[in-house]
Formats: structure tokens, C-alpha cells, sequence
């Protein structure tokens, strides 16, 4: 009995110590997709991401914190003509902005089913934007390992909302968003 009550004691003490953990971003297995409608039609591009730090509570998803940089310098956006388009001051004008910014001020939910709120910023505009997200384990892994993680973050954004907003004939204001991150402890 009291070695049973000592075992919930300790089990106890090490949830309430629990703290968000650095995890490193995989960029070599992780992508930042997108789609949007060009002349109608659903075109996908990709974003590089420059750097990342994730703090990751595993056992308060709240208590996390996600920190992300982008460089739209290095983005496809399915043609040639669309990643020159895209990159011009009509749209990201990468020459004055060659980062974009995410910093997360909320999470909440479950680390299957999370919300993930957050200030982006884009071409010097910043607005908050809700993406949604789950937290898995990776295929291959051990059940008990959580020291690898893949992080599926999806959602969308209006263009216009950032002023990139060039060639509204040709391309669709809403762009999705696919994120897959490998992330390890």
C-alpha cells in the first residue's frame, strides 16, 4: 500500500514538473506546401522553411510554443512564370520581405485535434491566423517513442488580407495550406 501510494506520488510530482521541451525541425523530411487557383485551376507550390523553434508540451498542449521562419525567396509555385509572378512586389516582393514570420500566442485542443494561433507575418503585414494541427507519431517508430513526431498543420489564408494582392485575373485569393514538420526531441 504504501509503496503503491508512493508510486502515484511520483507520478504526480513528474506531470506537474513537466515543462515544454525544445524539438528540432527535420527540413530535409519536413514541407511547406500550398495551393491556390490559378486561371481556375488548383496549382501547388512550396516554401523552404529557414528556421524553427518549438517548445512542445506533450502533456499540456497548451503550454506549447511554436516560433517559424519562412524564405519565400526559394519558393516554387508550380511554374516558372508563377514563382517569378509570386516573388515580384505584386505579391510577396521577396526583394524587400525575404521572410516570412509565424509566432504562435495560443494552442489549444488535443495533440490529435489542436488550434494553433498565431501572428503571421507577410510582406511586413501582420495578422492573426488560426491553422489547425495534430501531432502523431512517426510511421516506423516504437508506440512508446516521442522523441520523433511528425506535426500535420493545415489551414488557410486570404492574400489580400497581407496586400499581396497582384494578378487578381488570374490567381484566386485563398491560399491552403499543407504543413508536414518532422520534428525530434
Amino acid at each position: 500500500m504504501i509503496r503503491s501510494v508512493a508510486l502515484v506520488l511520483c507520478l504526480l510530482a513528474a506531470a506537474a514538473g513537466a515543462a515544454p521541451e525544445a524539438f528540432r525541425l527535420d527540413t530535409a523530411r519536413s514541407s511547406v506546401g500550398f495551393t491556390y487557383r490559378f486561371m481556375g485551376s488548383d496549382t501547388r507550390g512550396t516554401m523552404p522553411v529557414k528556421s524553427a523553434e518549438m517548445r512542445i508540451d506533450l502533456r499540456d498542449i497548451g503550454a506549447s510554443q511554436v516560433d517559424v521562419t519562412l524564405d519565400p525567396t526559394g519558393a516554387r509555385a508550380g511554374f516558372v512564370f508563377a514563382t517569378q509572378a509570386m516573388k515580384g512586389d505584386k505579391v510577396l516582393d521577396t526583394a524587400r520581405h525575404p521572410q516570412i514570420t509565424f509566432r504562435s500566442t495560443r494552442i489549444t485542443g488535443t495533440l490529435q485535434e489542436a488550434r494553433v494561433t498565431g501572428d503571421l507575418t507577410v510582406r511586413g503585414v501582420t495578422r492573426a491566423v488560426t491553422l489547425k494541427a495534430g501531432l502523431y507519431r512517426q510511421r516506423g517508430t516504437d508506440p512508446a517513442d516521442l522523441d520523433r513526431l511528425t506535426v500535420l498543420l493545415t489551414g488557410a489564408i486570404d492574400r489580400r488580407d497581407f496586400g499581396a494582392d497582384g494578378f487578381p485575373g488570374y490567381v484566386g485569393p485563398m491560399i491552403a495550406l499543407r504543413i508536414v514538420a518532422r520534428i525530434e526531441r
